[in-house]
């Protein structure tokens, strides 16, 4: 479809790969070490997170192994434009020892039950499902291979007899240059009989490309009204 496309709008391709992160079953997680609650305790009822606490040695061995797992070759024609919005962890680790830790890691607004200190990092587990049975992995966009993805992110405390409902992976994200080929109503400015909505004219986000789509319908149906 994206080369019939492409072919169409008589321009090159553009394009950028996202990441999607790992989805855990909610029994599988030691909840003897995890602990439910939001930043600085905020938040209603009992939190919206389970948090999974890590000293500085946990951190230093995971941060290690993490950085050295191997990763998911790209197809040779493809280019690696990565969507920095959406970074996937390994490679925002490679960045510094602490760039994790200051980013999706950070500590800071917990404490930890066992200790009663702040961690020296922390996963965020953020629930996935309306039955609360599964749970993804916040900030874990990756590109490793899935018997990696299940050895290093097992090394996180808590979650060393985890069960992977689903690994993380990456993806390519197609769109097209919308301000130069499509009007007011979302159709090919060349083509009106071809319309387009979506996160292919280059919007990201669910909602963003659900009002993309809201907002083209309507403009049709106000100039077909006009025309009437």
């Amino acid at each position: 479809m994206a080369k019939q496309i492409q072919k169409t709008i008589n321009m090159e391709g553009l394009y950028f790969f996202d990441a999607a992160a790992p989805i855990i079953e909610k029994s599988s997680i030691n909840m003897d070490i995890a602990f439910i609650a939001d930043r600085y305790g905020k938040g209603e009822g009992d939190g919206s997170y389970i948090n999974l606490p890590m000293n500085k040695e946990e951190y230093t061995s995971f941060y290690t192994n993490l950085i050295e797992a191997e990763v998911a070759q790209l197809h040779s024609f493809e280019k690696k434009e990565i969507f920095e919005g959406c970074m996937p962890i390994e490679i925002m680790a490679k960045r510094g020892i602490d760039t994790i830790r200051f980013g999706p890691l950070k500590p800071t607004g917990f404490t930890d039950p066992r200790t009663d200190n702040r961690p020296y990092a922390i996963v965020q587990l953020r629930q996935d499902n309306k039955e609360g049975t599964l749970y993804n992995m916040v900030g874990f966009q990756t590109n490793l291979k899935f018997g990696e993805q299940k050895r290093v992110f097992s090394m996180i405390p808590g979650l060393e007899n985890a069960e992977f409902m689903k690994y993380g992976v990456m993806h390519r994200n197609t769109y097209i240059n919308s301000p130069a080929l499509l009007n007011n109503t979302y159709n090919l400015k060349k083509k009106e009989n071809i319309f387009f909505a979506g996160q292919i004219t280059g919007v990201e986000g669910y909602v963003e490309s659900i009002a993309s789509r809201t907002s083209s319908s309507y403009e049709r149906s106000a100039n077909a009204h006009r025309r009437g």
